[in-house]
């Protein structure tokens, strides 16, 4: 029997680079025929906080690089691997360097931050629990972005200690599965998981099941909308009712 993990789509995939799970996670979610394919970004400072300020220079930074470099490949799709770049600029920033990337790439682009809020609007969900790794004030620009997008923020959770490039990545699916267990609350309709680097991906299902509502998180939001530009689906119930059909 022949197995192969190509010829269906080609996903290209930036990311920063000191970002350890993404890749991995785009891994575990693309369906088989969809080939990944990845650039790293640069533009930050790994041993600073990545607070707001580093955040936005990140997704001010130039990608023309990365950017010709994945076009190689001549993917499908590109994403752009890294939530809170764009979050931190806001709405129209996010959605003009979607356009810069599909236009330099040829390719349809996904944003992290733009992903998540077409996985809200694809369940018609408004109200929702808010959880990152970032630091409080990324986190305010976060949920900004969201009203922006139609989206309230009624209850969240910051992380209780300021975490490094690395830290984020280094937080436990256990750990993740706290921190969204302290984010929700009753009046949320939905829980979002923000951060490219943070394993959620891992967490959804137990999340779903201890709090009885869809769970979104950064990676997970990214495939299915990388899914639907590929007109392809893919049921992965232990990936959240986002992906169960």
């Amino acid at each position: 029997m022949t197995i192969s993990n190509r010829g269906v789509g080609r996903i290209g995939v930036l990311v920063p680079f000191t970002n350890t799970n993404l890749e991995p996670d785009i891994a575990l979610l693309a369906p088989r025929g969809v080939s990944i394919h990845a650039a790293r970004l640069g533009g930050y400072d790994v041993d600073e906080i990545p607070d707001a300020e580093q955040m936005a220079g990140l997704g001010a930074s130039d990608i023309e690089e990365p950017l010709r470099l994945i076009a190689g490949v001549r993917p499908d799709v590109v994403l752009y691997g890294c939530t809170s770049a764009t979050l931190s600029h806001g709405v129209a920033f996010d959605r003009d360097l979607s356009a810069k990337v599909a236009a330099m790439s040829g390719a349809k682009t996904v944003t992290a931050a733009g992903a998540l809020v077409a996985a809200l609007s694809m369940l018609g969900l408004k109200k929702i629990a808010f959880a990152s790794p970032y630091v409080a004030s990324l986190n305010d620009l976060a949920v900004g972005f969201l009203a922006d997008s139609g989206f309230e923020t009624v209850s969240r959770a910051d992380y209780p200690v300021a975490l490094g490039n690395y830290g984020q990545g280094e937080l436990t699916p256990d750990a993740v599965f706290d921190l969204g267990v302290q984010a929700n609350s009753d009046d949320a309709e939905a829980l979002v998981l923000s951060c490219t680097d943070m394993r959620s991906v891992e967490t959804i299902a137990r999340l779903e099941a201890a709090t009885g509502k869809p769970v979104i998180t950064s990676n997970q939001a990214m495939m299915r909308v990388a899914l639907d530009h590929l007109e392809l689906s893919c049921v992965m119930p232990d990936c959240g009712r986002l992906l169960s059909g």
